[in-house]
């Protein structure tokens, strides 16, 4: 053959090689395992490299009966029928499985596939092979893995389970997913490379989705192995609702001992209810039990409860300061969807303790339930009926005091009601309306069952002796005139009339040398009484435009007077005819008879008003105050500035009074300084002259007015005034900061929009963001940017104010000189706040100050650090009679809660023992 033919063919041999074995884009390559289904699109990278992408057609019968898809951003070489190499971000698929990595190599012959990761330029790690299995996703540096047997081998492993991450130098992948893995890590840290703390695992089995069961563990923080070991573990991650055991908190008290707190068991009922049951045990002999459990269904209703009982013992038996209390509390919220039932309500509020119960508590940390006073629980029903009038309202009250542990209970307490109705309206009017046709009436009715006493005999109470009921009725009927166009009239009668059950004669008491309770009864006993009054009002207009030479700023000042005077009258309910009142006649000590007139029913729980005729004249005026500016914005617009919102004087005379006939003068302002923040104050004015009591230091009122004595109409008696305010760091901003347009606004929020969208296309070319991100990435704090890309220095922090005043007479203080009482100044002050140093760092206090005793009452402070996987807090109080502290850190998993420590102090541990 010529040398040239020779040359020619060698040439042509060469060319097919190359177009078998270096295939391009669009060029076929051969899977023996995968029938035909071809892929011809190209796909354009982020280097505008196009993607490599085929499907080739079945040669030979194999295990695989799936297509398996197969692309690259480098390159795919394949040798022979044997092996593929995909060189570059390549990815392969095959049924429910996608396995990417910088590096892949497959084995037709074995149905294998290999992948690792390879360098950059720079010895940086890149690429690391990352297999899915339908939700299941391991990342590793080394994975061979075979189609047919469905098992594979992992080097360096770090998958997610639950919270936690598993990381994992040798596993073996089993055929139905399980990972059977050596030298093994568990930790809830992200930073998978060098966790701050992870539980060493010698061996385990993982259950992708269920759990990890573990050989030999024991616990690493920042790479230093502690004395802390677990023959086995079990960690559980199922993602449904379930029951478990809640672990105890460990603690110690030098009054209690060394106890186990808040340990039991969590019952997951359904999806509508849970319940937990924990209960605490100390050494020296407290204990504790507690139930907790919430509940809701969607479109229905919604609450919980919260019922617990711990019996506290303090000191030794046989001792002086030895004690022995069993408290108790019930606590139960419950709310009612408004779309569930628009005709029946049902709400609650209960929060009922014994008076002990909050400073025996779990922890004895200070806490606002210790420092109140007063406590109130309530439980309402109602229930409204379509096309009727009437409405009726059951409720449960508890107001308990604990200074004197006194509580008031009133259950039940029913009332009906109906609203107004015109009796003499015309169903079918024609021509003007009747004047009786104004003529209203109403119903008010109400059934009570109350007691008050000490709350350790409200259990061991007799219905009929301790407790008072009886039932009141109300029926007022009122009209409205007009008169002259200008004037409204409103007459009124209303009929009272109260159900008692016990009523309680009085005698003749020699020690008190006056009548005494003597004997009560239970029956059924009526009392009454009725009233009638008229009221007039109106409302005079007045308007005044300020002079030219002032400007046209202010267009109108209005000023609306509204006076208002009534009168009202009744008789002498006293008089023994009306049944309320009875005279009793007796013989006192020194052998005179006399007479002296009581009610036997001022003991029961509707007692009969004062005795006396009534005819009362009462009077007030109201003022407003608005004027009418033009707008800086719009030249041509108006608006309306309100100078005095309200500004009211009342008071009144009684025409059949013995004495003291004029009533104190009520005085009362509203100023709307902003559309969101007004200004109300109140005050009383004192109209009568007060003389030396027979004390000699007290004072005595007379009946004497101060006009009358020439000291003027009225002396002021006394008001209060309470503030609050929260100064954030945007509030100096907002009382001295300039003001952005409405066009800077705009380009501020569209370059902080540009500037969001930049970093969400920065994190995904990045390879950072979305479910598949690889797990090896490192952990990036971007911070806060301002528009010219310089970091934003800010530190959040706010606090609150609250401040109350009063300011009045002070009833123990009489100025004999002046014959008048000295006033007195009552301040209160609380303060809370937060302050965030740095991202990590918080700072939160709650704080109040006694003006009397110029001292802080109580002070509670809290520090928090975010250590990353980890938190630590401390709460202590430095000042008052209850100083205390606590230290806690623990892990921020809810897998792991039960890995912390804790110190703690109570604040019986800071007594100073005399």
């Amino acid at each position: 053959m010529p040398l040239k033919k020779i040359f020619f063919f060698f040439i042509i041999v060469l060319l097919f090689s190359f177009v078998l074995y270096e295939t391009k884009a669009q060029q076929p390559v051969f899977i023996p395992d995968a029938p035909v289904q071809a892929k011809d699109s190209l796909k354009v990278a982020s280097d505008s490299t196009a993607l490599l992408a085929d499907t080739v057609p079945h040669r030979k019968t194999n295990a695989i009966d799936a297509p398996v898809y197969y692309q690259s951003k480098d390159s795919i070489v394949m040798t022979g029928t044997n092996f593929i190499y995909l060189f570059g971000e390549g990815n392969v698929k095959y049924q429910n499985l996608e396995l990417t990595a910088d590096y892949i190599q497959v084995n037709n012959d074995s149905s294998t596939v290999y992948a690792t990761f390879s360098t950059d330029s720079i010895g940086d790690e890149i690429g690391y092979p990352i297999f899915k299995e339908g939700e299941s996703q391991y990342e590793s540096k080394t994975m061979r893995y075979n189609f047919k047997t469905k098992k594979g081998y992992i080097t360096d492993v770090i998958t997610q389970q639950g919270e936690g991450y598993v990381t994992s130098g040798r596993t073996k992948k089993m055929d139905n997913d399980d990972l059977f893995m050596v030298d093994g890590k568990y930790t809830t840290c992200d930073e998978h490379d060098h966790p701050h703390f992870y539980l060493k695992m010698t061996k385990a089995k993982v259950r992708p989705g269920h759990d990890i069961v573990t050989g030999p563990a024991y616990l690493v923080i920042e790479d230093v192995p502690l004395p802390v070991a677990i023959p086995f573990g079990y960690f559980p991650f199922k993602g449904d609702y379930a029951s478990g055991i809640i672990m105890p908190t460990y603690g110690d008290e030098l009054s209690r001992g060394f106890s186990l707190r808040d340990g039991g068991y969590y019952f997951a009922f359904n999806d509508y209810m849970d319940l937990a049951l924990t209960g605490e045990i100390y050494t020296k002999g407290s204990w504790g039990i507690n139930a907790r459990s919430s509940y809701r269904k969607r479109y229905k209703f919604s609450g919980g409860f919260n019922v617990g009982y711990l019996v506290t013992v303090l000191g030794d038996k046989g001792e002086p300061d030895y004690s022995k209390s069993k408290d108790f509390k019930a606590m139960w919220n419950h709310s009612q969807d408004p779309k569930s039932n628009p005709y029946r309500t049902l709400s609650a509020n209960v929060n009922f303790s014994t008076s002990t119960y909050d400073r025996n508590q779990v922890g004895g940390y200070v806490t606002n339930a210790q420092t109140q006073n007063i406590k109130s629980s309530s439980v309402n029903v109602s229930q409204t009926f379509p096309n009727s009038p009437f409405s009726l309202n059951a409720n449960m009250t508890i107001n308990q005091r604990s200074q004197d542990s006194t509580v008031s209970v009133t259950l039940p307490s029913l009332s009906i009601s109906m609203r107004q109705v015109y009796p003499f309206k015309r169903k079918n009017p024609v021509g003007s309306q009747r004047w009786y046709e104004n003529i209203s009436v109403s119903y008010q009715g109400k059934l009570d069952n109350s007691f008050s006493g000490k709350e350790d005999k409200l259990f061991n109470s007799s219905l009929q002796k301790d407790w008072r009921n009886g039932m009141t009725h109300s029926i007022p009927v009122s009209a409205t005139f007009n008169l002259l166009n200008y004037i409204n009239i409103t007459p009124s009668v209303n009929y009272s009339e109260r159900w008692n059950t016990m009523k309680v004669t009085q005698d003749y008491d020699p020690n008190k040398n006056g009548l005494a309770p003597a004997d009560t009864t239970h029956g059924f006993y009526r009392s009454y009484n009725y009233s009638a009054s008229i009221g007039l009002n109106t409302k005079l207009y007045g308007f005044f435009k300020p002079w030219k030479m002032f400007g046209d700023k202010v267009q109108m000042i209005r000023h609306v007077l509204t006076p208002s005077i009534s009168f009202s009258g009744a008789p002498d309910f006293s008089d023994p005819r009306y049944g309320s009142y009875v005279d009793k006649i007796y013989i006192d000590k020194t052998g005179k008879i006399d007479t002296a007139r009581y009610s036997p029913y001022q003991y029961s729980l509707y007692p009969p008003g004062g005795g006396g005729k009534s005819a009362s004249l009462s009077f007030g005026i109201d003022n407003n105050v608005e004027m009418k500016v033009k707008s800086d914005s719009d030249s041509t617009g108006i608006k309306k500035i309100s100078l005095i919102d309200q500004l009211s004087f009342r008071s009144g005379y009684n025409f059949l009074a013995d004495q003291f006939n004029w009533s104190d003068i009520s005085a009362s302002l509203r100023l709307k300084l902003t559309k969101s923040y007004s200004v109300n104050l109140s005050g009383m004015f004192d109209v009568y002259t007060y003389k030396v009591a027979p004390d000699g230091r007290s004072g005595q009122r007379v009946n004497v007015t101060r006009w009358e004595a020439g000291k003027g109409i009225g002396r002021f008696r006394g008001t209060s005034y309470s503030q609050s305010y929260t100064f954030t760091n945007d509030t100096f901003k907002k009382w001295f900061g300039k003001k952005d347009d409405s066009s800077k606004t705009e380009d501020k929020a569209k370059t902080d929009e540009d500037l969001e969208q930049t970093n969400v296309v920065s994190d995904e070319i990045a390879g950072t963001t979305g479910v598949n991100a690889p797990l090896r990435s490192g952990k990036k704090d971007r911070g806060e940017f301002d528009s010219d890309g310089y970091a934003i220095f800010n530190i959040p922090w706010s606090l609150s104010v609250n401040y109350g005043i009063n300011w009045g007479y002070d009833m123990s203080s009489f100025n004999v000189d002046k014959l008048e009482y000295n006033y007195k100044i009552s301040q209160t002050l609380s303060l809370s706040g937060n302050i965030q140093p740095t991202k990590g760092w918080r700072f939160n206090f709650t704080t109040s100050y006694d003006f009397d005793y110029k001292k802080f009452a109580y002070m509670n402070c809290s520090v928090t650090r975010d250590l990353h996987c980890w938190s630590m807090s401390a709460g202590f109080s430095p000042v008052g009679d209850m100083q205390y502290y606590n230290f806690t850190i623990s892990v921020n998993s809810s897998l792991l809660q039960d890995l912390k420590y804790t110190q703690s102090s109570n604040y019986r541990d800071a007594m100073k023992w005399e």
